[in-house]
């Protein structure tokens, strides 16, 4: 069957939609576009298996809403799946239920916001399928193998179905039960990267220091996986691993068939302990350090001296580490199983390395004081001024269904809205003690300190080469983004 995975364009005055395999969504006045593993991983299986895919990314391709449905009257895909998120998700179902009216194709949902809310686009759209649990890619498969043509529609065959799939059967909403996380990760191909147009993604995107670059991803998704906040552990219940071999070995193919220069794992945490130092061993045995620059997500607490160091020898650069909030009441309170004093030591200790930490903040938790979120912005500030840290993102706390702290809201009465438009981080959504546009301007805050003195003299001491100076000025761009982002 013909299989498009798309992402309508989402037109709004508000910026670019980061949404292609993103833990928390927001719009950018300066684009960012992620390269989406595991979907690319779905057109990948999809196209060994025989069937016949599109890859349609309205966001990255930047065509107009007009022009995507154009592509898609004349392509006429049997079965459309699309990637989403809980500020868009209304935005789908209308698109849906157009696409249902220009030539009534089958479609497809997946996500962390309908695995936590399955039968909610049943009753609010007319999507035929939902798929929970975040190997999407094994069960978009599934389910397209199970689909037999007769006559001129497509009938499902419910009887090899894997769990995890919502459907329709005579006017009811119908499941195949509770999603499994039990696929082998080192049974899936390398990812066709021509089929699912890597170099959309190879250059806007702030991580890169070098372009272009692409993601790939040891494992689904994060070993810690307990972040209160955190929607992708709603995916993802259980962390898995691929072998060291078989990352490296995507690395080397990567390097002899594209131009790239910079790889980010976008592993929720990346594996640490005796997996990291057999890899950084690889990564070194191969020259593939010689070769390319590698970007990862960590956690604080997770690394020793000498793990930091081997990184480092293996061409490890970015390092993008959870900080959160500077309160201890609140790292407790998220689950976050850190302290205050351990994130100032391990940026030390990265930056000692040779290592460049970016580390995350938010703002907006209910319980917090204005002088608790001044704490944290104070730290954070610190440390990009000090140069312990090297790039930072600012946010608002939202909480997305299915996650804890959206269960916390519930039953405090935290939440201001159930409009799903409205968690799009353009404004808080849960109520606190804090002025919502002094919250707003403490997210503003932590960009501001890049026009510090102090500041930009550490960043214009870690230049070493013309690379850097291009990274700078980037840098530079996004960070007026950010503050517009939070006007």
């Amino acid at each position: 069957m013909k299989v498009a995975i798309a992402y309508p364009p989402l037109e709004s005055k508000k910026g670019t939609p980061l949404l292609s395999q993103n833990r928390q969504f927001q719009y950018f006045k300066e684009p960012t576009y992620i390269y989406p593993v595991v979907p690319a991983t779905a057109a990948t299986i999809l196209k060994n298996a025989g069937h016949e895919v599109l890859w349609i990314d309205g966001i990255a391709e930047r065509i107009s809403y007009k022009r995507f449905l154009e592509i898609l009257c004349k392509e006429k895909p049997d079965l459309i799946a699309l990637e989403t998120k809980t500020p868009v998700i209304k935005q789908h179902w209308r698109i849906i239920d157009e696409l249902k009216k220009l030539y009534n194709p089958l479609t497809v949902l997946f996500g962390d916001h309908v695995t936590a809310l399955p039968e909610e686009s049943f009753k609010n759209s007319s999507v035929d399928f939902v798929l929970t649990g975040g190997d999407y890619d094994f069960l978009l498969l599934n389910l397209c193998n199970n689909l037999k043509l007769l006559n001129t529609k497509y009938s499902l065959l419910t009887t090899n179905l894997e769990a995890g799939i919502y459907y329709r059967e005579d006017g009811q909403i119908k499941s195949t039960g509770r999603f499994q996380i039990h696929h082998d990760l080192n049974a899936l191909p390398f990812i066709d990267r021509e089929l699912t147009k890597w170099q959309l993604y190879a250059y806007k995107n702030g991580n890169y220091k070098c372009t272009p670059g692409t993601y790939i991803m040891a494992g689904r998704d994060c070993w810690w996986g307990k972040c209160k906040f955190c929607a992708w552990p709603i995916l993802y219940p259980a962390f898995r691993v691929r072998k060291v071999d078989a990352v490296l070995g995507e690395i080397g193919y990567l390097l002899e068939n594209y131009p790239i220069r910079e790889i980010m794992d976008d592993t929720g945490t990346f594996p640490v302990g005796e997996w990291l130092r057999e890899f950084c061993r690889g990564m070194v045995k191969y020259g593939y350090h010689k070769r390319i620059f590698l970007d990862c997500n960590m956690r604080f607490g997770a690394l020793s001296r000498e793990d930091f160091y081997l990184m480092k020898k293996a061409n490890f650069r970015l390092l993008l580490f959870g900080l959160e909030s500077a309160n201890q009441k609140t790292l407790r309170r998220i689950n976050k199983n850190l302290t205050v004093e351990k994130i100032i030591e391990d940026c030390k200790l990265a930056r000692g390395a040779g290592l460049y930490p970016h580390i995350t903040i938010m703002f907006g938790y209910p319980w917090e004081t204005y002088e608790d979120a001044l704490k944290t912005l104070k730290l954070g500030k610190w440390l990009l001024r000090k140069g312990y840290a090297y790039t930072v993102q600012a946010t608002l706390v939202i909480p997305y269904p299915g996650t804890p702290l959206f269960e916390e809201c519930k039953e405090n009465n935290w939440l201001k809205t159930l409009d799903w438009e409205r968690f799009d981080m353009k404004e808080p959504v849960m109520k606190t003690s804090i002025p919502d546009k002094i919250l707003m301007k403490l997210v503003q805050g932590i960009y501001r300190v890049s026009f510090h003195p102090e500041f930009i003299y550490n960043r214009i001491r870690s230049i070493r080469d013309f690379h850097d100076l291009i990274y700078f000025r980037r840098t530079v761009v996004k960070v007026l983004g950010h503050i517009k982002d939070f006007s």
